[in-house]
């Protein structure tokens, strides 16, 4: 891989969770928007359970800034009734990029008929473009340290090329800190014939506790020194967090350099840890 001559940057926020978490966001959507990405992307939880909050979010990032604002659309727990009525608000919305994800099960949900009519991703892409055709942008997830709950590394790749055959435009990965594994997982998709590009997703660390708790959930591996690191300083937050900006920011710029076509920030809705990570980069704004 070579480096990309011209990377583009985007921001994953969540619709708050609490009253003060909404006093707070269009401030927090004000300071990121400044540097101009090239798109905000908004999550929703397990089945779709904040679907309101994911639009209520959306619409206040278009109209404080005008900057595109992705929705995430899982489809686990869900009908083809309920996700044609949300893709026609999106649509009707100007939305023109979805992040198009099977999303996870709700523990309490673990039935056939409360898994919905969707099983995988690509279910729903193909689900997508059959009813709107090239109207949207989508955007998948890549597992670059394989999804936690695949059966083996080629069964969670083979799911993934499945996602770019039913019409994915681009992926954005889980978030990492072992460079060699997304480029080992571009390296596969570039034999395997994948053209769309793929974003490396990355989340700043802030936190020792949150950071392995958030790692052991979704799979991702904190390398053993790093975490031997943030654990040795024990409740420094300062030291920390310092020490995370120099790791990330390492990261980023070996990404970026070797062909990375550009980056993800899972913000965590906080703007200054990223921002840090940003001015670190040298990125624009």
């Amino acid at each position: 891989m070579t480096a990309s001559r011209d990377p583009h940057f985007s921001f994953e926020l969540f619709p708050p969770r609490t009253p003060p978490g909404w006093a707070k966001l269009p401030a927090l959507i004000n300071e990121l928007a400044r540097v101009k990405p090239s798109f905000f992307s908004v999550t929703y939880g397990a089945g779709g359970s904040d679907q309101n909050g994911t639009y209520d979010t959306l619409i206040k990032v278009v109209e404080q800034t005008g900057i595109e604002a992705a929705p995430h659309l899982t489809c686990v727990g869900s009908t083809r009734a309920n996700i044609a009525a949300l893709l026609q608000q999106y649509r009707d919305a100007g939305v023109k990029r979805i992040v198009a994800l099977r999303g996870d099960l709700p523990a309490t949900a673990m039935s056939s008929a409360a898994r919905g009519e969707f099983r995988f991703a690509n279910e729903l892409i193909e689900f997508i473009r059959d009813a709107h055709g090239d109207a949207f942008a989508l955007e998948v997830a890549a597992y670059p340290e394989i999804h936690p709950q695949a059966t083996s590394p080629e069964a969670d790749f083979d799911a993934f090329v499945r996602k770019v055959q039913a019409g994915a435009d681009g992926a954005v990965t889980q978030y990492f800190y072992n460079a060699d594994a997304y480029f080992d997982f571009a390296e596969r998709c570039d034999r395997a014939g994948l053209k769309v590009p793929i974003v490396p997703g990355i989340m700043p660390i802030v936190n020792t506790q949150q950071l392995l708790r958030f790692s052991a959930a979704c799979g991702a591996e904190v390398p053993r020194w790093v975490r031997l690191r943030l654990e040795a300083f024990g409740d420094d937050k300062r030291a920390v967090q310092d020490f995370g900006l120099e790791v990330v920011t390492r990261l980023c710029d070996t990404l970026l350099k070797n062909g990375a076509p550009g980056v993800h920030f899972y913000t965590l809705n906080q703007a200054e840890p990223t921002l840090k990570l940003w001015r670190n980069l040298g990125l624009p704004g």
